[in-house]
């Protein structure tokens, strides 16, 4: 159990350091802003759908490790689904890192099966998801924030 969970740690932490999709997406169709005001972390989500099809997501912003790694796992994940399999994930990987029940395979996304252990972090990993998930529902602009208004 120890080396898988150094390896989830080294996944992490590449992603934290070299996070891929870090990038504006010009035309995009969908963008959302997401923000986390306990810990500042700050991203945006941008959309390119092709039909049902997300033929392009990207984002920017910044935060912490475990945001940042998240939202990079989020675009390489989610590139090239439809928008019925990106909300599927979502719904597995929300309750992957809340313990809230049963995930369906999330491949390299279950690197994040430990945040559930640290409840102040299910928000970093969770922001640019519900982000995403804004972005997806055509939320233009939207302000996504995990805290309650």
């Amino acid at each position: 159990m120890a080396n898988l969970r150094d390896l989830y740690q080294e996944l992490i932490v590449d992603h934290s350091k070299q996070p891929r999709n870090f990038r504006v997406v010009t035309d995009a169709d969908r963008h959302a802003e997401g923000h986390n005001p306990l810990c500042g972390d700050r991203v945006t989500i941008y959309i390119k759908m092709e039909g049902e099809r997300i033929s392009d997501v990207a984002f920017r912003g910044s935060g912490c490790a475990i945001s940042t790694a998240s939202a990079s796992l989020l675009t390489e994940s989610l590139k090239g689904r439809t928008a019925t399999e990106a909300e599927n994930i979502f719904d597995n990987f929300h309750n992957l890192v809340t313990g809230a029940g049963e995930t369906g395979p999330l491949g390299k996304l279950a690197a994040f099966s430990g945040v559930c252990d640290y409840p102040t972090r299910v928000k970093c990993a969770t922001l640019a998801w519900h982000t995403f998930h804004a972005a997806l529902r055509g939320a233009q602009a939207d302000h996504v924030s995990t805290e309650k208004a």
